[in-house]
């Protein structure tokens, strides 16, 4: 938590899970690109995705992700 620059860290706020931590209930993933895509690749060929691709697709992304 160092490494993403997070200061203050409050109860309500954030949780540990199993081996993950959560951020308001989502996945908190670092700043790691080669995760980031992998995570978007695994959503990019969904049915849910069709029109408007690419703003459903941050959409579902983000239901599960900080």
């Amino acid at each position: 938590m160092k490494k993403a620059g997070i200061k203050v860290v409050r109860e309500e706020e954030w949780q540990m899970k199993e081996d993950l931590v959560l951020k308001e209930g989502k996945v908190y993933m670092l700043k790691d690109e080669k995760l980031r895509v992998e995570i978007i690749w695994l959503y990019h060929d969904t049915l849910v995705a069709g029109y408007g691709r690419k703003w459903k697709i941050m959409e579902l992304v983000t239901r599960n992700y900080w």
